[in-house]
């Protein structure tokens, strides 16, 4: 991250010293800092890679050798849903990992802790969940971060360390952010695009297609969930079928841990 960061500040000072050194070659120093940037947007609007800085997108591979899936659900915890899946992870002796939002966290502290208190783990998904997050600047973007850290930590006793972003999205300031408090980003292998896509076979298809042992798969639980025709939030129409999948291919679902 330091060495992109070094890489970056040379790319526009080699820019702007050829300019002043011969002007009529600001075409070539205009293209490089162009590629430049274009090359860190790609690192913030592609949520797997990690040209940003390290992200988790899969178990370590003793847990994938185990049949291990990181079962996640973002944007919690809800009233109405998050209680059901509840019951839906304890019917199947899963574990999940629930990325909440911390203001979602203090609107709903009973739900939290009980979140814990069935064996889940409760990690970071900002604040407030803005759309814009991944446009903020560094100090907006730490504020979003260490609010959800202490909405949390005081919510349920356990301070979170993973982190997802909105969306997936990122930008240059996020890793050192993440390296100060002590959290490690994570993405996701599967990802069935549950808030916009309203059909659950074709969401489960999604998740369960080639699934393997060491996959981080994504459902939300929250409220940016797609609804069925019926009204039902899909999470409740495709959670049962994909624990029974794993069940049918001897795998388990996991507590993310670094």
């Amino acid at each position: 991250m330091q060495l992109l960061t070094a890489s970056t500040l040379a790319v526009h000072g080699a820019a702007l010293g050829l300019v002043w050194a011969h002007s009529a070659a600001w075409p070539v120093a205009a293209g490089a800092v162009v590629a430049n940037h274009a090359f860190l947007a790609a690192g913030g609007l592609l949520p797997r890679v990690n040209w940003l800085g390290p992200n988790i997108t899969r178990l370590p591979e003793p847990w994938a050798q185990q049949g291990c899936v990181g079962l996640t659900l973002d944007d919690g915890p809800h009233p109405e849903h998050t209680p059901q899946v509840l019951d839906m992870l304890d019917a199947a002796g899963a574990q999940a990992t629930f990325f909440c939002i911390g203001q979602r966290v203090l609107q709903y502290p009973a739900l939290a802790r009980e979140i814990v208190a069935r064996g889940h783990h409760i990690e970071n998904h900002t604040q407030h969940h803005y759309k814009h997050f991944s446009l903020l600047g560094p100090k907006a973007m730490e504020r979003e971060i260490v609010s959800a850290q202490r909405s949390i930590a005081d919510t349920v006793g356990r301070m979170p360390q993973l982190f997802r972003a909105v969306a997936g999205l990122r930008n240059l300031f996020l890793q050192p952010i993440l390296e100060r408090h002590q959290l490690q980003l994570v993405s996701w292998t599967r990802r069935p695009y549950d808030t916009v896509c309203a059909d659950p076979t074709v969401v489960l298809q999604r998740l369960s297609q080639r699934l393997q042992g060491g996959d981080i798969v994504l459902l939300h639980d929250g409220p940016h969930m797609a609804h069925t025709d019926s009204g039902q939030a899909l999470v409740l129409a495709v959670l049962p079928k994909f624990l029974q999948t794993l069940q049918a291919h001897n795998l388990r679902s996991v507590v993310l841990s670094v």
